[in-house]
């Protein structure tokens, strides 16, 4: 999961970039870099850390240019510890080539040996970031050989990206000298969207593209549209855009977790409002809860910060429960969800939460959360609500229960380490130690997102029913994948073996 950002302007973008990364800093805190054009020159500054960490007053004023791209990176392919690691990634044939990428190649692996073997590229990192500015690179090189580049010629190159890679991606590019280039896997997986801001008198109009329409109405841009499943979208150096769908047979199937968890409440991904999709999650919820412990039986409902508040507020709207603020964020500790290992998961709960003890004390308290992916953080606020003195502690999830990896961009790839793989909900109570556990159905997360915009063709929900829509993923590719983990204390721990996927065509 990352945040990726790309502009073009008549005025400076170095700090437009910036404020576009702050906005989509929650989708990854690990690194962050930018890149700007100026005339035919690149200027990269790339560190590990939060953005306002990575870019001092010196590092903004070395990044002149009209043109560039940004990216807060969280990893979930490569080394999380290594700073080469860190986007955007430069190629310097044909032209000059500069990539960030939100997503996961799932046959990065192949494609690194095709690279080598075939093709004479080089790879440096274990990045598949690095893997497809390499096939976009060639891809480019074999349309124009050597000739004057046209927006028909970026178009034929990334058709060829589409026909060689597999998985997620959403990806912004720089051209040197021509422009920037945006594309989306045929599946629309991960999001990105456009927008433009036509600028005051003299200053001309700037063309923003984004992973969330967020980073482009909090910088001052009108949304425009989502960039479409299988689509490029080529802006030249003088802002004119050029868009041509360049996948065949191409559908609209976003990740499902974008609108449970991933992506800010106030964005709008494919037409469906994430705020509202969260507010659906809870009335189909409320049924759910309704049917497993009495509403008489629940004195207080008590979201757990942030995700989980709107699915709360109208599940206790609902439900005719009073919704009280029991936990206490503190805003400067990373997303628990998003930490390198578990220990540091498991470290930092208490360090981000504090209980506010009078709403818990003497009452059967009905947590709720976003979603329950490893445990670890449910285990904690659950013995925390009982240290308040609750007497009983019931916890709702707003998702149905995680039970298998996900491949296409989530830090949730090894079986073993979510909780509800190979579990019943009983025991997956017992592990968590509340006093009962409801969780969201996979068909009414469905509905209850789906509705929102009935023109998608279905959702990535894999991570949820096992069916992994790009339709190339075995026990054995999970395994693979696995076996490159980032975090050393977790690789090659997972046993895929008892990893039974259902046939999609009985999902």
């Amino acid at each position: 999961m990352c945040g990726i950002v790309g502009v073009v302007s008549q005025a400076p973008v170095n700090q437009l970039i910036y404020d576009g990364l702050l906005l989509l800093q929650h989708r990854g805190q690990d690194a962050a870099g930018i890149v700007t054009q100026q005339g035919r020159k690149f200027f990269m500054h790339k560190a590990k850390g939060m953005v306002r960490d990575v870019f001092r007053t010196r590092n903004m004023r070395a990044l002149p240019g009209n043109v560039g791209l940004g990216q807060v990176r969280y990893p979930t392919a490569g080394n999380a510890f290594s700073e080469d690691e860190a986007q955007p990634f430069y190629v310097n044939a044909p032209f000059g080539l500069v990539l960030s990428h939100n997503g996961n190649l799932t046959n990065a692996a192949a494609l690194k040996a095709e690279l080598f073997n075939t093709d004479h590229r080089h790879i440096n990192t274990d990045s598949d970031s690095e893997v497809l500015l390499n096939v976009l690179a060639h891809e480019l090189e074999k349309t124009t050989r050597g000739l004057p580049l046209a927006p028909k010629d970026v178009f034929a190159a990334v058709r060829g990206v589409h026909q060689r890679v597999s998985g997620s991606y959403a990806v912004v590019a720089l051209i040197a000298g021509h422009g920037l280039l945006a594309f989306r896997d045929p599946f629309g997986i991960r999001p990105l969207c456009i927008g433009r801001n036509e600028g005051d008198k003299g200053s001309g109009r700037t063309v923003m593209v984004a992973s969330e329409s967020v980073a482009l109405e909090g910088t001052g841009h009108v949304f425009d549209r989502d960039i479409a499943p299988g689509e490029a979208v080529f802006v030249d150096m003088d802002g004119n855009v050029h868009a041509q769908p360049c996948a065949d047979n191409a559908t609209l199937n976003p990740c499902i977790f974008e609108f449970v968890y991933l992506a800010r409440p106030d964005s709008v991904l494919d037409g469906i409002s994430v705020y509202q999709a969260r507010l659906n999650l809870g009335e189909t919820l409320a049924k759910r809860v309704v049917s497993t412990v009495p509403p008489n039986e629940i004195d207080v409902i008590i979201p757990i910060p942030e995700s989980s508040r709107p699915s709360a507020t109208q599940l206790a709207h609902l439900l005719g429960i009073p919704y009280r603020e029991g936990f206490v964020k503190n805003r400067y500790v990373g997303r628990t969800f998003i930490m390198p290992g578990q220990g540091v998961r498991k470290k930092s709960v208490r360090q981000k939460l504090n209980v506010i003890a009078s709403e818990f004390k003497g009452r059967n308290v009905l947590l709720v959360d976003d979603s329950i992916v490893r445990g670890t953080t449910s285990r904690e606020i659950v013995q925390m609500a009982r240290d308040a003195g609750a007497r009983k502690v019931y916890l709702a999830s707003a998702a149905p229960p995680v039970r298998f990896p996900n491949v296409y961009g989530i830090d949730m790839p090894t079986p073993d380490e979510l909780v509800a793989h190979d579990r019943t909900v009983e025991e997956i109570r017992q592990v968590i130690g509340c006093d009962a556990l409801i969780y969201q159905d996979v068909a009414g997360m469905k509905r209850a997102i789906g509705s929102l915009n009935p023109k998608l063709d279905g959702f990535d929900a894999s991570c949820f029913d096992g069916v992994y829509v790009t339709g190339d993923i075995t026990a054995e590719t999970i395994a693979a994948m696995n076996a490159a983990r980032i975090d050393g204390s977790e690789e090659g721990g997972a046993d895929v073996s008892r990893l039974a996927l259902p046939n999609p065509q009985e999902a």
